[in-house]
């Protein structure tokens, strides 16, 4: 140091020593510091978890907490543990371990927020945002809320809990990569399951609801929802009856996870209720559905009021609207989820989703319906088709059309076959009975349409008639037979009643030579009645007279009463 330096500092020794008390100050102050924050951490961490117990009404664990000063006030913590209430580790024996009855609620990795310093006593700390990360939320049947031990009574004389000395105030809470768990108290249903990529959380409402947006991954079928809304107030007691309502959006949903179907879906709507059960409208677009094993693609939409047990995705529908293609249908039902298991006789019934449907088609088109089961893409025939059925599709890894059970009624107007040959056949059947067998040579004949009418069921993918009714001008056919849905096969017998007799039918000089044997064919007021086959194919039929069975009844299918 200077001489002049030197004397500097004896002239201002008062200002030397304020630099030294202050640099003192500041370090003391640093050391203060540093020691309330690590006071304050653990007094921060009891008025979180006295909060949130306050809030839940149950036990809350966290396995740290830090807190620091650095360009405001910011807080860390790791490790938090939520109870459902009743069920804390409180009422589990010490030493005894953990079950799923008491398994914590709500479990959450990590979590952040930032307030300024401002902070008042007796005034709320003012939390802009909470960052939560690794949330993973598992909500209990509702039998095991009910059924869980109570929580400890405080003891005799016990003062009530003082309030906070901190309280917290959340504006909003942004939450990545969860995962819900709603648990099913009813037997053989299995858990639902959604992972959350993200939702945000606004501060509750004066009715303690809170406004939300959220992106979640369906699991089945896969696809993404986002979902805005508001959930709340939370019931503690009960998850099941917390309010939920607001509108969705699904997309991109592929259908092909669901044995022997495909098609990407999309779909709108709102709901409104309790998660245990919402009401839900909604519409839903899929332009390529088709069955993997035939391909064809028909555009299907669909408009629908249902109820919604949100605790295990039981679905209710309250109808359904459904137009395929050009054909428009009414369903009502239930579509639920079911476990695994084992039969009666050993084997193991798989799990999934059990459809059970009763369903009306007022006003379709046979084309639609059957350019589902077409290679091709081109249906069978043509017509206006008027369909009543239950439907109930089981669960299983089987194709649909295997595993799809149907019983009911229909009838087909207006039809005509897209097999130019099959049709000519049908004009010439039509001619032929109304005794015109010389307009039949004609190949330039004019166009005929048929009828179909018959009670059916389906099962192992086997179509069963027991009473078709085929008509066309002049003629009726009365048939029982199958009608293989997989590989197309026709195995079918009945008995033709004509209006022409047999020597109008044949014509010509050949006529004239069986007129005696009008009165051998004529029959219950027919002019001609012969039994009849259809074999082959659906792509490659055959049509045959059964002679030897002249004069005997028409035939009835096996099992059938004589």
């Amino acid at each position: 140091m200077t001489a002049k330096q030197a004397g500097f500092w004896r002239r201002h020794r008062v200002l030397k020593w304020a630099l030294l008390v202050l640099l003192l100050g500041v370090g003391a102050l640093g050391i203060a510091i540093s020691v309330a924050l690590e006071k304050a951490e653990p007094l921060l961490r009891a008025a979180l978890i006295a909060g949130l117990e306050q809030r839940f009404h149950t036990h809350v664990e966290l396995d740290s907490f830090h807190i620091s000063l650095a360009d405001g006030f910011w807080a860390e913590g790791k490790g938090l543990r939520i109870w459902p209430p009743r069920q804390s580790p409180s009422a589990t024996p010490l030493g005894a371990p953990l079950t799923a009855a008491s398994a914590p609620l709500v479990r959450l990795a990590e979590f952040r927020f930032h307030a300024p310093l401002r902070l008042k006593f007796g005034r709320p700390i003012r939390i802009s945002v909470v960052e939560l990360t690794g949330l993973i939320v598992d909500v209990p049947p509702r039998t095991r809320l009910a059924h869980s031990a109570p929580a400890p009574a405080p003891a005799p004389g016990a003062e009530p809990r003082a309030k906070p000395l901190l309280q917290f105030q959340v504006e909003s809470i942004r939450c990545r990569n969860a995962h819900l768990t709603l648990q099913t108290d009813k037997p053989g249903k299995i858990p639902l399951e959604f992972a959350i990529d993200r939702i945000d959380l606004a501060s509750p409402d004066g009715n303690g609801s809170m406004r939300f947006n959220a992106r979640l991954t369906n699991p089945r079928p896969a696809g993404v929802i986002l979902a805005e809304g508001s959930i709340g107030p939370w019931v503690v007691d009960d998850p099941g009856q917390t309010p939920l309502n607001g509108a969705y959006r699904f997309e991109h949903a592929d259908l092909s996870v669901f044995k022997g179907i495909a098609g990407i879906l999309q779909s709108t709507g709102n709901y409104a209720g309790v998660l245990r059960d919402l009401t839900v409208d909604g519409e839903t677009v899929t332009p390529d559905f088709r069955l993997t094993s035939f391909g064809t693609a028909v555009p299907l939409r669909t408009a629908f009021h249902a109820q919604v047990d949100g605790t295990n995705g039981d679905t209710f529908l309250q109808p359904v609207r459904a137009t395929l293609g050009q054909s428009h249908l009414i369903a009502e039902g239930k579509i639920v989820r079911v476990l695994p298991q084992t039969a009666a006789n050993g084997f193991l019934t798989p799990g999934g989703h059990q459809i059970a449907l009763n369903v009306t088609v007022d006003n379709g088109r046979i084309e639609d319906f059957l350019r589902l089961t077409s290679r091709s893409g081109t249906p069978l025939l043509t017509g206006a088709l008027h369909l009543k059925t239950t439907l109930d599709l089981p669960p299983g890894t089987a194709k649909v059309e295997a595993r799809l059970q149907l019983k009911g009624t229909f009838t087909l107007d207006d039809a005509q076959f897209t097999n130019p040959r099959i049709q000519n056949q049908v004009r010439q059947l039509s001619l032929r009975a109304l005794g015109r067998p010389q307009d039949a040579r004609q190949e330039a004949a004019a166009d005929v349409r048929s009828a179909m009418q018959s009670d059916f069921t389906m099962a192992g993918a086997i179509i069963t008639l027991p009473n078709l009714e085929y008509t066309v001008p002049g003629a009726e056919i009365d048939l029982k037979g199958i009608y293989g849905v997989q590989d197309g096969g026709l195995d079918f017998t009945g008995a033709a009643k004509m209006q022409a007799t047999v020597s109008q039918i044949v014509g010509g000089w050949m006529g004239k030579l069986l007129k005696p044997a009008d009165r051998l064919f004529s029959k219950d007021g027919a002019g001609t009645e012969i039994p009849v086959h259809v074999s082959g194919t659906r792509k490659d039929p055959s049509f045959g007279v059964d002679l030897g069975k002249l004069g005997h009844s028409v035939p009835v299918l096996p099992g059938e009463p004589q």
